[in-house]
């Protein structure tokens, strides 16, 4: 069985989409970090329930993506922002739509939910 995610990725632009919607905290992590930079224990605070190491994890894996810059600045203590990158400002534009289609089924699931109450 082929490898879709290494062998197809650079010739299918939805396995490419995919692969960044892929983790389960990726959206989330994006919409923050598309405000401005941002530290990590910012990101942290905005997301409920993820873990320190699933954060760190998820974090490095968008940079290794490309998707995400990570800024180190000598200082003690240590500080790190993250921000997005040029490609990574890119997905902005599918964040928008995310955000739209989430608008709507919300619409939806709430109407359908007060129908079947009717």
């Amino acid at each position: 069985m082929p490898n879709y995610h290494t062998e197809n990725i650079y010739t299918c632009p939805y396995l490419a989409t995919q692969s960044v919607l892929s983790g389960k905290w990726n959206i989330l992590l994006l919409h923050h970090i598309e405000e401005g930079p941002i530290r990590f224990n910012e990101l942290h605070r905005r997301l409920e329930g993820i873990s320190q190491a699933t954060l760190t994890k998820q974090l490095r894996q968008l940079e290794t993506d490309g998707l995400i810059l990570r800024k180190v600045y000598a200082q003690v203590p240590p500080k790190v922002e993250y921000e997005l990158s040029d490609i990574g400002r890119e997905f902005k534009q599918v964040l928008e739509q995310i955000e739209i289609f989430g608008e709507k089924y919300i619409d939806f699931i709430k109407t359908r939910k007060t129908e079947e109450e009717s």
